[in-house]
């Protein structure tokens, strides 16, 4: 059924469009901020040509927000029953398209993860995050899918693990583990909670392995086992291969942790574990980063120094400052309050997603917004982490703030094609 202009325009979702615009916006002032150069005044910079505006990071943002609302109407316009369609080919598509990039990329900074066109280099692995959101909520809403069987599992794993094993590959590390958060809205759809509880539990065993000494990690778990094993004896009649079993396992994990840190981490990454275990242990060298984006969030007080006032900004302190550590320019030159209201922003954003999903008609909707609203709370919670120690630094942009055209791009898409998706949830068969 063909759906008038006015009556599809009702059915788009503003409030979430305009978050989006005001988080687009305040990003870009916040690059400016990042950027801006006392040398050149604003009078100066309308004489400069385009080649010399090309050199700031705010003009380039600015063309790739103009890009990015011609994106917007691009994934409006199209038919919304396309990204259920075409969700497994856009996903090979992109499998291919990361195997090339893990081949033919040029290193940067020891990763091969950039494709350069001419003048714009795009990063494959953002609009990956699309993809596999998209191929596995086509799985997941398949008819025939039955969320405890193990063969299921196993592909619905086999679908999110793939693209992130290539980006490693490729030595991107951070990106690839936004692909985790995935498991939130597998959670969502029925998946069951113990997977959760496992890899959390697995999660808490490998940090206690870097904090604690492996001597007393032994000692710990062999008594829990004894304790177990003295006080239900039911355990020790029927399920003493299995507790015994748990137990190998876990020593094991302790064990292969030096391992694993010491022979498949990289250096920057063994530095990034370092210091968010020990900020203080090299303030001027591998700490450098975190400290001195604490001493800007911190300068900022409650008020914030004022816009372009920041010190910790104005003389380039802080390295990575428009993208990676955006937002210690929010706390140092708008404060705590300036801080609170971006991150109220995202709330919101991530609560109108949440809202958006739920009301959807089909698995396949309701899934893609969950996904959608995952990556963006991953993003968000890990990139300010990052700036305030207390996660570690693995390069994960603010979501429609940092400065890159991959990162508005692939937010962008993500964010859009739901938004489409949504304007027609009243035609949508339930699948």
């Amino acid at each position: 059924m063909q759906v008038s202009p006015a009556r599809y325009s009702r059915s788009i979702d503003w409030l979430t469009v305009l978050l989006y615009l005001g988080l687009v916006g305040t990003g870009w002032v916040c690059i400016y901020a990042s950027s801006y150069s006392t040398d050149v005044s604003a009078n100066q910079l309308g004489g400069l040509s385009f080649d010399k505006l090309m050199a700031f990071n705010w003009f380039k943002q600015l063309l790739w927000i103009a890009t990015a609302i011609v994106l917007v109407v691009v994934l409006l316009v199209v038919d919304y029953k396309a990204y259920d369609t075409l969700a497994y080919a856009l996903y090979a598509g992109m499998i291919l398209l990361l195997l090339v990039t893990m081949f033919v990329a040029r290193p940067i900074a020891g990763s091969r993860s950039w494709l350069e066109l001419g003048p714009v280099r795009l990063q494959p692995a953002e609009f990956a995050k699309f993809t596999t959101a998209l191929a596995a909520s086509r799985f997941m809403s398949s008819i025939n899918l039955r969320y405890q069987d193990w063969r299921d599992q196993l592909v619905l794993a086999a679908i999110t693990l793939l693209p992130p094993l290539l980006i490693v590959a490729s030595n991107e590390s951070g990106q690839a583990l936004v692909f985790g958060a995935l498991l939130l809205a597998y959670f969502r759809e029925g998946m069951s909670p113990l997977i959760l509880l496992l890899l959390a539990a697995a999660g808490s065993i490998l940090l206690l392995a870097l904090l604690v000494p492996k001597v007393w990690l032994f000692a710990s778990f062999t008594l829990i086992l004894a304790v177990v094993l003295g006080l239900n004896r039911r355990v020790m009649r029927h399920h003493l291969p299995l507790a015994v079993g748990v137990w190998l396992v876990v020593i094991g994990m302790v064990v292969g942790v030096d391992f694993f840190y010491n022979k498949v981490l990289q250096p920057h990454q063994r530095q990034r574990i370092e210091i968010l275990i020990n900020p203080s242990a090299d303030p001027l060298g591998k700490g450098w980063n975190v400290t001195q984006s604490k001493i800007a969030i911190g300068s900022g007080g409650l008020l914030g120094k004022g816009f372009l006032q920041g010190t910790q900004t104005k003389f380039d302190f802080v390295p990575e400052q428009s993208t990676d550590f955006i937002f210690c320019t929010v706390g140092e030159e708008f404060g705590w309050l300036g801080s609170l209201v971006i991150l109220g922003l995202y709330l919101t954003l991530l609560w109108r997603i949440v809202y958006v999903a739920e009301r959807q008609k089909s698995v396949f909707g309701r899934t893609y917004g969950y996904c959608v609203a995952s990556v963006l709370f991953f993003h968000v919670t890990v990139n300010v982490g990052m700036t305030i120690g207390l996660a570690p630094v693995v390069g994960i942009p603010l979501p429609f703030f940092s400065y890159g055209g991959s990162s508005l791009w692939s937010f962008t898409i993500l964010l859009f094609s739901l938004l489409a998706i949504d304007a027609y949830r009243k035609q949508d068969l339930v699948r």
